[in-house]
């Protein structure tokens, strides 16, 4: 199959004028495939007579093609292309029949069949060029065009899509026309759902789920319906332009890649979120968030959509920066920006230090694979952190007057940086494009460290040392004991500066603790001069601000990453100051980063044991600490972690057998499964009670977490199934592909699964090329060894990615895996 190049995009925008698409498709025809009949009306510009181009399409049968009413050779198909040739100017009329095949796998139709009831599914993901999987089409972004959509199903399904939709009968629906849109946001979702609908200013909405999680949608619609409308109202207090479509569903749709997509009226989310089981009011906040990130998209992504891939900071950039300020300036969930500094920023800071690093605005997208790549941490988490830093430098009055000029220009169309960055100058007297060349263009992180210097009279300056090219408008925050509780800081003031200085600031006398960034304002590492680094040790637990918290434990974290603190000694502050923490964010976010990195890859295997009992018992605490039940997220999240940080099965068993942890929680699906995971990775269960926990939970979930069970087995045998399930059937859907990677590696298992380490780097290669890029993510990324910690992991590493049998998209995965195995060796050298 061929990927679509920037010089053919451009070539064809030049070409053509795309009007419309008459869509029908008919989910009838059996489990495999369905039908795909499209019309499309397009117009070749006067001064392009006799030109050449081609539609994409990828079909399981292309029946026939009609160009102006002529058939044309439906083996002229070339992979993906089918030729047009010699087009006159005018108008002409396209019409392709074809047979398409259901996805497993999330991309383009996907179908998926409920083991809880029987029920079936069917939902599109078009997103980047998978629109070629369900009908014909000229598959760029900025070849937009009216769509016009007929869907025959079953009698007893629903019909969702981008506009309105109306049963005809006989199991005949037809959606709206929508406005002009790009093709990667169409998007059709069927069966038997179970919805919930509303209306706010005269707007329908609905928010649609499986039959099976219809008990569970039920209990959270007020809050999801809520959320929807507070974001709606605060959009429409910052945009200028209204929402721009007839109506704003939300479906939670089974085995989906992201957490959501933003296709206009019809946003689609991963149905993790409709929660079976217990969750933090953090993890409703990220739900919340999505929800906010979603709809700013309508503005951002689908009223103005971007040129071509390479500006998709346009789209993701500025919903991330939306979503988290809006989320916080309209509704309860007033810590986001706290959340954002601990998992988001931690995402951007990670990816922008590999070799695999691009600008936010990269200007070398040259095709369709390489731009499929850039949805990283970089263009979500970085670009975000980039808009907050142009708020504070700009100011948000002259900021939201570029981004409603850009609207205004651009509404329905396309638009590219220099148009964003024109219509940003239009509001302001700063040199914006300046700015975009700073942040926008340049890779890397700068790093910020406190130099504090006595300047006489019991006083001290500020200076700070910058390791970078980027300017920075920061605060410092100088905080001092508090004479009444020795134990806790109190904020003495915090002094904006820009960075780099012009001279050394005087800031009174000695702080015991300077933060740059407090506020978290810039994008940038942090280090502490001296004394700031004791206090932090010895008192972080007292600093007020848990914004402030969350950059300290960025600079902790990014100090281990850099090999310039043991990790240790982060376990050690861990163990001191996390029993005392009150917000969510941070513990589930240095638990993770303690766990994860720290115990699992950074330290040594004999090291490991001892990290895990530190762990054990700070988790102890918490729970401790949180048995008067006032405290029951941050008690969940104790368990969690006391659970997967267990070296022996007895106390975790114990909680399975009597179905409660003592003092609460009961044990839900979620925290059975999770029990049952460790301890098959313990030796401690075997195949009857996996069996016997799956008849108790028959629903999607209860299917995964018995596979991620049978993989943790320590067993030849169950290992052997695993692999073969993985990388030879082909057999397994996304979802159950990626459960089954998360079991099979475990450093608990380190001999029994070292023969499958060379292996991987064998047969990754093929699976990724047979399934397609969705697997070769998964495979990259959760099916890595990442356990395996050494010099010959490595190399075995490296000379995979030497070769050419890689695809795009696993070779980003494993080019990143192999940094970060190459920075836990440094790390564990120093």
């Amino acid at each position: 199959m061929s990927v679509l190049t920037r010089d053919e995009a451009q070539t064809r925008a030049r070409l053509l004028d795309v009007h419309r698409y008459t869509i029908e498709l008919d989910l009838t025809t059996g489990d495999e495939t369905f039908d795909s009949r499209t019309t499309i009306r397009f117009t070749v510009r006067e001064d392009e007579a006799g030109t050449d181009t081609f539609v994409e399409v990828k079909p399981a049968e292309l029946r026939t093609v009609t160009l102006d009413g002529q058939p044309l050779d439906p083996d002229t198909l070339d992979g993906n292309r089918l030729p047009l040739k010699n087009l006159t100017p005018g108008e002409h009329d396209l019409r392709v029949d074809a047979v398409m095949r259901y996805s497993r796998t999330g991309e383009g139709m996907h179908r998926f069949t409920d083991p809880s009831d029987g029920e079936t599914y069917v939902y599109t993901q078009m997103f980047l060029d998978d629109v070629q999987r369900v009908f014909a089409a000229f598959d760029q972004p900025d070849l937009k065009a009216v769509f016009d959509l007929a869907v025959t199903v079953p009698e007893s399904w629903t019909v969702l899509a981008n506009g309105i939709t109306e049963h005809l009968g006989h199991g005949r629906w037809r959606a709206a026309p929508t406005p002009l849109i790009a093709t990667y946001l169409v998007a059709v979702a069927a069966g038997p759902w179970h919805s919930v609908r509303a209306e706010h200013r005269g707007l329908p909405l609905g928010l649609h789920c499986r039959r099976s999680l219809a008990p569970h949608l039920d209990v959270d619609a007020g809050e999801l319906l809520d959320i929807t409308r507070q974001c709606y109202d605060r959009y429409h207090e910052k945009f200028e332009e209204p929402y721009p479509f007839d109506s704003y569903d939300q479906a939670f749709v089974p085995e989906f890649n992201a957490g959501a997509m933003e296709n206009p009226g019809l946003v689609t989310f991963r149905d993790d979120f409709v929660f079976r089981s217990a969750v933090t009011d953090t993890e409703r906040q990220t739900r919340a968030m999505v929800v906010a990130h979603e709809m700013a998209h309508m503005w951002f992504g689908d009223l103005v959509t971007l040129r071509w891939w390479d500006d998709i900071w346009l789209n993701e950039s500025f919903a991330e920066y939306m979503g988290y300020q809006t989320l916080t300036e309209a509704t309860r969930f007033t810590g986001t920006w706290t959340d954002f500094g601990v998992e988001r920023k931690a995402w951007g800071y990670d990816a922008d230090q590999r070799p695999s690093t691009h600008p936010v605005a990269p200007g070398n997208v040259d095709d369709t694979a390489a731009a499929l790549l850039n949805f990283d941490g970089i263009s979500y988490a970085k670009g975000a952190s980039a808009l907050r830093q142009l708020v504070a430098w700009l100011g948000e009055k002259d900021f939201l007057a570029g981004i409603n000029t850009h609207f205004a220009r651009h509404r329905f169309g396309n638009a590219g940086l220099a148009d964003f960055l024109d219509s940003l100058a239009a509001a302001t007297e700063r040199d914006v494009h300046a700015w975009a060349d700073a942040w926008l263009r340049t890779t890397g992180v700068d790093t910020l460290t406190s130099r504090v210097t006595p300047a006489g009279a019991g006083t001290v300056t500020l200076t700070v040392d910058h390791t970078g090219s980027r300017p920075h408008r920061v605060a410092a925050g100088l905080y001092d004991r508090d004479l009444t509780d020795h134990g806790r800081l109190a904020l003495r003031r915090r002094l904006d500066l820009d960075v780099p200085q012009t001279e050394p600031l005087p800031i009174g006398k000695r702080p015991a603790l300077l933060v740059l960034n407090d506020g978290d304002l810039t994008y940038a590492k942090v280090r502490f001069d001296p004394d700031s680094s004791t206090t932090v040790h010895s008192a972080l637990a007292g600093v007020p601000d848990p914004l402030t918290r969350a950059v300290v434990w960025n600079a902790l974290r990014d100090a281990v990453r850099d090999g310039e603190l043991a990790p240790t000694a982060y376990l050690e502050t861990a163990r001191a100051h996390l029993p005392h923490e009150t917000d969510l964010a941070l513990v589930q976010g240095v638990l993770a980063f303690a766990a994860g990195q720290i115990a699992d890859r950074y330290l040594a295997p004999e090291q490991r044991p001892a990290a895990l009992a530190t762990l054990t018992e700070l988790c102890r605490d918490l729970i401790r600490r949180t048995e008067d039940g006032d405290h029951p997220g941050l008690r969940l999240i104790a368990v969690r972690h006391r659970i997967d940080t267990a070296a022996h099965p007895d106390t975790i068993a114990a909680w399975l057998a009597d179905g409660i942890v003592p003092g609460g929680p009961e044990l839900d699906a979620a925290l059975r499964w999770r029990i049952l995971v460790r301890l098959a990775v313990l030796g401690a269960t075997d195949e009857a009670a996996i069996a016997a926990e799956r008849e108790r939970d028959p629903s999607a979930t209860g299917r995964e977490g018995a596979a991620r069970c049978r993989a943790a087995l320590p067993d030849d045998e169950a290992k052997a199934r695993a692999w073969q399930a993985m990388f030879a059937s082909d057999d397994l859907s996304n979802y159950l592909f990626t459960a089954t990677a998360k079991g099979f590696w475990q450093p608990e298992q380190a001999d029994l699964v070292r023969a499958y380490v060379p292996r991987y780097y064998e047969d990754v290669v093929g699976v990724a090329a047979r399934r397609g890029p969705a697997i070769a993510v998964a495979a990259g990324r959760w099916a890595f060894p990442a356990h395996a910690v050494d010099t010959e992991t490595l190399r075995l590493g490296e000379q995979c990615l030497a070769g050419d049998g890689p695809t795009p998209a696993l070779r980003r995965q494993l080019a990143d895996q192999l940094d970060d195995l190459a920075r836990a060796l440094r790390v564990r050298r120093a």
